[in-house]
């Protein structure tokens, strides 16, 4: 939580303890009702439609943002630790219960997993095969099918594009909260569409999003936080050749 933040939680704190314990004439303490909206960014007197305007322009300009939690796509489900940037991206994901790491560095996209993923190949890459691949980054070649499903993982503009995307009538749904940081929350045809909380802290980044038709929840953090991606060392990887083992 940042400092802001915490100077807004604690008279947030102290007003209403006041508020509780000592009223005027009216009957009312002179301040208990306090703009939620100051001190912030002010984003949360705007319209939804500005304020979807806004998140999208402070998210594509950041240089880098970790992004975590569940995406539904085709019926499967994607469970996600990315972190993302111009260059590329690294992090986690599993999907019925098999995880894989990727790692990207510019158009080279590499995959690292144990010898369970490799097995679970289609047709069988064999006990020995799979032995070889179990924990290398395995250099997957751009002509392969999953070379372009896999780096969309990797794409900061690329998966914030698709998935920063509220579907219907857009409308404000107050003021909320997440990881300690003020939000307001927009929603597409009143949440059926997906809600979107955007921070009222700083730029209006988007911290959490419920996508639509409950396609997965995704927590975004470390906005413009940069970070290094690494080549890995010969000895840590494979090039399999032109195709990777269907998965």
């Amino acid at each position: 939580m940042t400092a802001i933040a915490q100077g807004r939680t604690r008279r947030t704190t102290l007003l209403s303890a006041m508020c509780a314990l000592v009223v005027t004439g009216t009957g009312v303490l002179a301040g208990c009702s306090e703009d939620p909206d100051t001190g912030t960014n002010g984003v949360g007197k705007l319209p939804a439609d500005k304020i979807q305007s806004r998140t999208r322009a402070a998210a594509e300009s950041a240089e880098a943002v970790r992004l975590s939690g569940t995406v539904v796509t085709n019926g499967r489900t994607y469970t996600l630790d990315m972190r993302l940037k111009s260059g590329g991206g690294s992090g986690s994901v599993t999907s019925k219960g098999v995880a894989f790491g990727l790692l990207r560095i510019g158009d080279k996209l590499y995959l690292k997993a144990d010898a369970g993923f490799w097995n679970h190949a289609d047709g069988d890459t064999g006990a020995a095969s799979a032995g070889k691949l179990d924990g290398k980054y395995v250099k997957v070649p751009q002509g392969d099918p999953s070379y372009k499903k896999f780096s969309g993982f990797t794409d900061k503009d690329v998966l914030l594009d698709g998935l920063l995307t509220l579907h219907g009538a857009l409308a404000t749904d107050g003021h909320h909260e997440q990881a300690g940081t003020p939000t307001i929350r927009i929603t597409g045809d009143k949440g059926s569409g997906g809600t979107l909380d955007v921070s009222l802290d700083g730029k209006p980044y988007p911290l959490r999003l419920d996508r639509a038709g409950g396609a997965g929840t995704l927590t975004f953090s470390s906005w413009g936080k940069n970070f290094t991606l690494t080549e890995p060392e010969k000895n840590e990887t494979v090039d399999y050749g032109k195709q990777l083992p269907s998965s």
